[in-house]
């Protein structure tokens, strides 16, 4: 009997353990985009920067504003630090981003998914965070999985 693999992903997620180099380090684009990439948002060779430049955006608002912005600061943000973009491809991007758990929104304001409420604004907080919530799990059921196989013959 063959199993229908598809029904039994919950959700996906891509993580890039990325060299952190001293070029990279060198612009807030080159760090945004290593960071897209290190989440998954893009893919390596990709080209667009609008889902960087949305990327971007939210970080900025989250860690130095120290705030939740909506979408027209996000839209006058992008296009004072990039280049306009129309309000249909800065909703498509922030529903990836919803889609991917990265970001979320309430009440017509945008914010980093998985905050702890009282550390919001903590980077460090919110990577320990997302990964204890995203990751977490998935390292949970690959144990019990070798666990359950140890028993097996």
């Amino acid at each position: 009997m063959e199993l229908n693999e598809s029904k039994f992903i919950e959700r996906e997620i891509t993580l890039r353990n990325m060299m952190l180099t001293k070029e990279v380090t060198e612009t807030r684009r080159s760090l945004v985009r290593w960071l897209a990439l290190a989440l998954g948002i893009i893919n390596p060779g990709e080209s667009r920067q609008s889902a960087v430049a949305v990327l971007d955006s939210i970080l900025y608002f989250q860690f130095v504003e120290r705030k939740d912005p909506s979408v027209q600061e996000l839209s006058e943000y992008i296009s004072k630090n990039w280049e306009p973009m129309n309000e249909k491809t800065l909703r498509y991007h922030l529903l990836q981003l919803s889609k991917a758990k990265v970001v979320s929104h309430s009440k017509g304001v945008y914010f980093l998914s998985n905050a702890n409420p009282d550390q919001k604004y903590n980077e460090e907080a919110w990577v320990s965070e997302y990964f204890n919530t995203e990751v977490q799990p998935i390292k949970e059921k690959i144990s019990a999985a070798i666990k359950e196989l140890k028993g097996r013959q």
